[in-house]
């Protein structure tokens, strides 16, 4: 995985070390009998100062999956959260004035009714939110997720479900999850085929079947 705000040098050390979080995760989540054979680039764009600690981790994560996936993300929803290489979502700082951030830019931009925050389990004991915003989530104009595992935020994103490891070692069809393992399934054996040597089969030119 290629951190392009590493590469351009307008990442922290803690941006960095979020990213290879990401890396440790899929390799230990997915094609388990399989090489990890997978490129892929993240970068905030039009970024032009440092960008730095692991609260964009999850969002970042959910991006990934759902390119995988090709299964689209709720543009309305607004994303915090760090992550650990077990996909467990971990607790952030300023998360009230982040939900209070966004909800503030959906009223400027226009609100539809089905925008909101997802956020870190571990946080919601820390919640301390202006009056306005706990009556939109009340009457249901606004709203607040938790999550505790990758899993349930790409579910809380895209709305089809993550899909559990079954006891046959594969994920149920239709599920987040099948479609990222195949999809990386798919680039290993391509990778495999590109680098087997030509066969012998297939029509032999004028020379040699004169030869034989």
């Amino acid at each position: 995985m290629i951190d392009i705000e590493r590469e351009a040098k307008l990442g922290g050390d803690l941006f960095h070390k979020a990213i290879l979080i990401m890396s440790g995760y899929l390799s230990g989540k997915y094609v388990p009998d399989h090489p990890l054979s997978l490129s892929a680039s993240i970068a905030f764009e039009q970024s032009y100062e440092q960008v730095e600690g692991d609260s964009a981790t999850v969002a970042e994560m959910c991006a990934l999956l759902s390119a995988l996936s090709e299964v689209p993300i709720k543009q309305g929803i607004a994303v915090t959260g760090s992550m650990n290489q077990q996909g467990e979502v971990q607790a952030i700082g300023g998360v009230s004035q982040k939900i209070e951030g966004f909800y503030a830019t959906c009223k400027v931009k226009g609100s539809t009714g089905r925008q909101g925050v997802l956020i870190p389990r571990a946080n919601v004991m820390h919640l301390m939110l202006k009056p306005e915003v706990v009556d939109a989530v009340r009457e249901g104009t606004f709203h607040v997720w938790a999550a505790d595992t990758i899993d349930d935020a790409i579910e809380a994103l895209t709305g089809m479900p993550a899909g559990d490891r079954q006891p046959d070692g594969s994920y149920p069809a239709d599920t987040i999850n099948a479609r990222v393992e195949e999809r990386l399934r798919r680039f290993a054996e391509r990778i495999a085929e590109f680098g087997r040597p030509p066969t012998s089969a297939g029509p032999q030119p004028p020379e040699a079947q004169q030869s034989s």
